[in-house]
């Protein structure tokens, strides 16, 4: 599990241009949780300004049917104005992976979950339950995703 290949210049770029403070520290260890713990065969770049998690073209040529010159995305990672940003289809997809988050959520942290279909935000960086979101991204490999994905959304002829 996670993605060994080096940081990309433009995810490198992304990270300098994140504002100082402990919000881009917490945002550049939630990267790296993620980096260590997202199964073999996603790939990390930049994605609607965001750095993404993505299914590569070279296991999924279809590409995401909404843009197809897109490779099928995962999961984003953002510094938001007031929070940081977590998007992550699978639990917008998957009730059981969301009501398994949600359960666990309750027991990492003393904080309400604050959460939309498939984003989760923490206004306070020191509210991330880093261990949490780990065990999260390690769930749902690129072909768990692409099974789900191809049942729920993506239109077959």
């Amino acid at each position: 599990m996670s993605i060994l290949t080096p940081i990309t210049a433009e995810v490198q770029e992304w990270q300098q241009q994140l504002a100082e403070g402990p919000a881009k520290e917490a945002v550049l260890q939630l990267q790296q949780t993620i980096r260590n713990a997202i199964p073999m065969g996603f790939e990390e770049g930049i994605s609607y300004g965001m750095v993404g998690y993505y299914v590569p073209y070279t296991i999924y040529p279809a590409g995401y049917h909404c843009t197809p010159r897109q490779p099928l995305p995962f999961a984003s990672l953002a510094l938001q104005k007031s929070h940081i940003a977590l998007y992550h289809m699978g639990i917008y997809a998957d009730e059981a992976l969301l009501d398994w988050f949600v359960s666990e959520h309750a027991a990492a942290s003393p904080h309400k979950l604050d959460m939309g279909k498939s984003c989760i935000r923490y206004k306070k960086p020191d509210q991330i339950p880093f261990e949490l979101v780990g065990r999260l991204m390690s769930k749902m490999t690129p072909e768990d995703w692409i099974l789900i994905y191809e049942s729920q959304f993506r239109k077959t002829k």
